[in-house]
């Protein structure tokens, strides 16, 4: 089998790569190596990639020759995007409707043209249900996102169901809750939170820590895309990806100074514009549809991404 990973240098597309090469297929990958965070994490990532059957191309789907990148693809998963709800307030708006919104949209003209496509996953967010009106939140619930990148995500993901009504175009879309482990990217909380326990550094929380997460470990996030990617699902499909952990900051860090054997020194800033109080997604649809659910639990999680962050911090 021939996969494109969009986005392959970064946190869930390199290990998506990483679990496709392992198994024998051959996969070419795109990334436009932005500089949101260091891009020599990205060059890391690459790196354990490079094996005969990978082929990288560093290119914006934007400016990309989407037709070649396509020639004999079998399953696209497209993790490519501009990250980051707190960024995405102001002036670099532009950037998340190039890179979430105009980037899809062009990456679909080329698959509905492409041959032998079998699949397109696309990789959603649970930011777009903004404080979601019940939970455990359904995919069927409305969605009201509460930041720009959220809204950015969200028109990506209709026009994934849009390709899929209008033209038959197999996508499906997984909804992204708080996606973890090792190697993910230094600006997210539990990156920070263990960079600096492993420095014996103070903590910086945003808001009071009571705010509730659905956490899901990078490993449950891959097969859930594996399954996807197999599957012959309704084209336009919308499925939660969630760890079904839904705890608060503060019970993360309690988690982390018991692992850490020693309490640990935090301190506590505004909460950020667009931060939702509480996300917590029903799997009922995946579950049924793919066979998926969540096999590491927000503790055992904790646990191995702290073991990673004592080897790289």
């Amino acid at each position: 089998m021939r996969y494109l990973v969009t986005g392959v240098a970064g946190f869930v597309g390199s290990n998506i790569a990483r679990s496709l090469l392992m198994n024998g297929h051959e996969v070419v990958g795109i990334d436009a190596m932005t500089d949101y965070y260091d891009v020599a994490i990205k060059r890391r990532n690459l790196a354990s990639l490079q094996v005969d059957y990978f082929t990288f191309v560093e290119d914006d789907l934007n400016s990309a020759d989407v037709e070649s990148l396509l020639d004999g693809v079998d399953v696209i998963f497209h993790q490519a995007g501009q990250p980051g709800v707190r960024k995405s307030w102001g002036r670099d708006f532009d950037i998340y409707t190039e890179a979430n919104v105009n980037a899809t949209q062009k990456l679909l003209e080329g698959a509905r043209n492409a041959s032998g496509l079998k699949r397109l996953v696309y990789a959603s967010s649970s930011s777009i249900y903004g404080d979601a009106e019940s939970f455990p939140t359904k995919e069927t619930d409305r969605p009201a996102p509460l930041s720009p990148y959220g809204v950015t995500k969200l028109a990506a993901e209709h026009m994934c169901t849009l390709y899929a009504k209008n033209f038959g175009l197999p996508t499906v879309s997984l909804r992204y809750f708080t996606v973890y482990g090792p190697g993910q990217r230094p600006d997210m909380a539990f990156t920070r939170f263990v960079k600096s326990v492993v420095r014996d550094e103070e903590i910086t929380v945003f808001g009071s820590g009571e705010q509730i997460r659905d956490f899901t470990f990078i490993d449950d996030v891959v097969q859930a895309n594996l399954l996807a990617g197999g599957s012959d699902c309704e084209p336009g499909s919308v499925f939660n990806v969630a760890g079904g952990s839904s705890v608060s900051v503060n019970d993360v860090l309690d988690i982390l100074a018991e692992l850490n054997g020693s309490p640990l020194r935090v301190t506590r800033t505004e909460k950020a514009l667009g931060d939702v109080f509480r996300t917590g997604g029903s799997t009922e649809a995946i579950t049924a549809a793919l066979g998926w659910m969540p096999k590491v639990d927000v503790r055992e999680g904790l646990k191995r991404h702290l073991a990673w962050g004592r080897d790289v911090f």
